[in-house]
C-alpha cells in the first residue's frame, strides 16, 4: 500500500506515478489518494483530457464507478495556468497529453506541489505510450498495478485490444479491451514482428 509522505515545512513537491495495464485500478488509486487529500483539507485541482468522455465529461471515473470531479483541458499547458496556489494536483489518463506533461509536473514540483499521475504506460501492442515513459523517470515514487490476465488469470501486465480497430487513439473500456498477461498478449498479438517497419499505432 502507498503511504503518503508528509509534507516537510519548505513544502517541497514531488512527483507520484500510477501506471499499469487497463482494468489494473489506476483511476482508482488515484481517486483515493486525492480524496485522502482533500479530507486532509489540501487544496486539491485534478485534470483529465478532455477528449475521454467515456464515463463522464467532467468527472474522473474508475471502471467500479467510483468518481471525483476534474476539468478537463485540451493541453498540458492549461494545467500550469489553472493549477495556481493549490497543495495537489491529480492528472488521469496522462498517456492521451502532449508531450510538454512531463515539464508542466517539473515545473508545478518545484514550486513545491504534490503531483500524482495516473496512465497506462503501454499501449494495445505493448509500446512505451505518449509521455509515461519519462513521467516515469521523472516519478519520486512509482507504483506499477496489475489486473488479472482474462485468459489465464495470471497478473496481467497488457492491454490486449480486441477489435480490429487501428486507429492511433482508441478511447474503450470492457468489450474493447481485455487484460491479459506477457504470454498471452503475445499468443494473440496483432503487433508487427521485430524489424517490421509499420507505423506504431496507439490505444487507450
Amino acid at each position: 500500500m502507498f503511504i503518503e509522505p508528509g509534507f516537510s515545512n519548505s513544502r517541497r513537491g514531488w512527483i507520484e506515478v500510477i501506471c499499469g495495464s487497463m482494468f489494473s485500478g489506476k483511476s482508482e488509486e488515484l481517486i483515493r489518494r486525492l480524496k485522502r487529500a482533500l479530507i486532509a483539507h489540501q487544496k486539491v485541482e485534478i485534470f483529465k483530457p478532455s477528449t475521454d468522455t467515456r464515463f463522464d465529461e467532467e468527472k474522473i471515473v474508475s471502471h467500479d464507478r467510483n468518481s471525483i470531479s476534474s476539468t478537463p483541458v485540451d493541453s498540458s499547458s492549461e494545467i500550469l495556468r489553472l493549477a495556481w496556489g493549490v497543495d495537489v494536483v491529480g492528472i488521469d489518463e496522462a498517456q492521451f497529453f502532449d508531450a510538454d506533461l512531463p515539464a508542466t509536473c517539473e515545473e508545478l514540483a518545484l514550486k513545491g506541489v504534490r503531483v500524482i499521475i495516473a496512465g497506462l504506460d503501454k499501449d494495445y501492442l505493448g509500446k512505451p505510450f505518449g509521455p509515461m515513459p519519462n513521467l516515469l523517470c521523472q516519478a519520486d515514487y512509482l507504483t506499477k498495478l496489475h489486473a488479472v490476465c482474462m485468459k489465464c488469470g495470471s497478473l496481467a501486465t497488457h492491454s490486449y485490444r480486441l477489435s480490429e480497430e487501428e486507429t492511433q487513439l482508441l478511447l474503450g473500456a470492457q468489450g474493447d479491451y481485455e487484460a491479459r498477461c506477457r504470454h498471452c498478449f503475445a499468443a494473440g498479438s496483432k503487433a508487427p514482428k521485430l524489424g517490421s517497419t509499420s507505423a506504431e499505432k496507439m490505444p487507450t
